[in-house]
């Protein structure tokens, strides 16, 4: 699919479907988009249910290549995003689809999700993106270590800075075995076959 025709064209027109908003990333990236990257449609939708006000601050917890963080600043611009990914050059992906876009209110950042705290932040957005570490599963790339171990440490380490979070905390979870979601988190709505789940703390 051809990419918009000129850098004036409306930024609209790369959100006219997953396979035009696609384009901004190089190909190896985009054949990732089945198995890791947010659909437009659920980004739309997490994106309205985090928005609790004017300002909101949100995590998205393993951000990859961006692409949540840059469909929902693009429907909610008056809350800012902020994507945390351990891969440098899954960061640098985001920031160039970011400088296509010329959205103000995102943030990206490379670092492994346990050197973020979460309280800097109101709202969460969670791709399951430590399920990688577990076996026989699809990987974004070989260039990090993958364990079981992996996955415990770090779906114990959201688990432990959720619990932590004030009350009123909202959480969009998709496609998430739940390991790193506190009893306290209580589900409000469901769509998109029950994958996309949005949560409440009590």
């Amino acid at each position: 699919m051809d990419q918009p025709s000129s850098p004036e064209c409306a930024i609209s027109e790369w959100f006219g479907s997953d396979a035009q908003f696609n384009t901004l990333y190089p190909e190896p990236i985009r054949q990732m988009t089945r198995r890791h990257w947010t659909p437009l449609l659920v980004a739309q939708k997490a994106a309205a249910f985090l928005r609790t006000g004017p300002g909101t601050k949100v995590l998205d917890i393993g951000s990859g290549c961006g692409k949540f963080c840059l469909a929902a600043a693009y429907y909610q611009p008056d809350i800012h995003f902020t994507g945390v990914e351990q891969r440098a050059y899954l960061t640098d992906e985001a920031n160039s689809a970011l400088k296509t876009l010329g959205l103000k209110n995102i943030t990206f950042l490379t670092a492994n999700i346990t050197a973020i705290y979460f309280k800097q932040y109101q709202h969460f957005y969670f791709y399951n993106s430590f399920y990688e570490n577990l076996a026989e599963t699809e990987k974004i790339d070989q260039d990090i270590p993958f364990s079981k171990e992996l996955f415990d440490q770090y779906s114990y380490y959201v688990y432990k800075q959720l619990r932590e979070a004030k009350k009123g905390t909202r959480l969009v979870t998709y496609h998430s075995l739940e390991t790193e979601v506190p009893d306290e988190f209580q589900i409000v709505q469901t769509d998109i076959n029950d994958y996309l789940k949005c949560w409440i703390k009590v």
